[in-house]
């Protein structure tokens, strides 16, 4: 398998600017659905589908303690992708 075809899969899962959004803010610090969707101002429901989405891809992981569930990145290609987009995203001009 080359190179691309092992992109391909992170690439589509993270192209939503939701996720992508939520993959930067976990870059960061792990958190809560709750805290991610207020911060990219989501519903919970909608932001938890994202999360979900990305879990089933292993993109993101997720830990309980007690009754709180923080998610946190643990594929380095989407963090890879992320330092990619910020390094070359004000190219678009």
């Amino acid at each position: 398998m080359d190179v691309y075809e092992r992109a391909a899969p992170v690439l589509r899962m993270i192209s939503h600017p939701h996720r992508l959004k939520i993959v930067e803010l976990l870059e960061q610090e792990k958190l809560t659905v709750g805290e991610l969707a207020e911060r990219i101002g989501l519903a919970p429901h909608a932001c938890s589908q994202h999360l979900r989405m990305m879990q089933a891809h292993k993109i993101l992981s997720s830990r309980r303690e007690g009754k709180t569930v923080y998610y946190e990145v643990i594929s380095p290609h989407a963090l890879d992708l992320i330092c990619c987009i910020r390094t070359h995203g004000a190219c678009s001009d």
